[in-house]
């Protein structure tokens, strides 16, 4: 029995291990692909303790950076989670250097319904929406049948997220 625990713990390990560095992969190649470059790098954002208490997403190192390429600031990306009908998914947002939103991407999706919202042509309605707006769904972004759970979900996050991105801005933390 003790055995079996031990494997247990491993292999739960081994496979979240696994799952970042995979997580890890598609930012890259997102980022990759949203600035057209091969090489950058990137720095977490810091925000003081007293501005952090004002958010509506919760900044840490592990998810919000800035993206550098060749000494310049090129622009910025969240990594966040949603709530589909039962379980998180993962996402990724790309603001250029002026805080427009450039690329919403679905990473990682873990529900057999409702993975319609990852579609390219669904997640299209975020790009160019800047820290100002404030988006409503079914009004600013269009529904989905079949995966409204998950489509509001998105939404709520992006709409958050830009809240949280004014602030960090007024605030001048970023």
């Amino acid at each position: 029995m003790k055995k079996i625990a031990i494997l247990t713990i491993i292999v739960l390990l081994v496979s979240s291990f696994t799952t970042n560095k995979k997580i890890e992969a598609l930012i890259e190649k997102e980022i990759k692909t949203a600035f057209n470059l091969e090489k950058y790098s990137k720095q977490p954002i810091a925000v003081s303790s007293e501005v952090k208490e004002t958010l509506p997403i919760k900044i840490d190192e592990t998810n919000f950076f800035k993206i550098n390429g060749k000494d310049k600031l090129l622009g910025y990306y969240y990594l966040g989670q949603a709530f589909g009908k039962a379980d998180y998914f993962d996402f990724i947002v790309i603001f250029d250097k002026d805080l427009i939103v450039s690329k919403v991407k679905i990473l990682v999706y873990r529900e057999a319904h409702g993975g319609e919202v990852g579609s390219k042509r669904w997640l299209n309605q975020f790009n160019g929406k800047t820290k100002e707006e404030n988006l409503e769904y079914q009004k600013d972004i269009a529904a989905i049948s079949g995966a409204t759970i998950s489509a509001k979900s998105m939404t709520n996050e992006v709409n958050k997220l830009l809240k949280t991105v004014t602030i960090l801005y007024n605030k001048k933390q970023l």
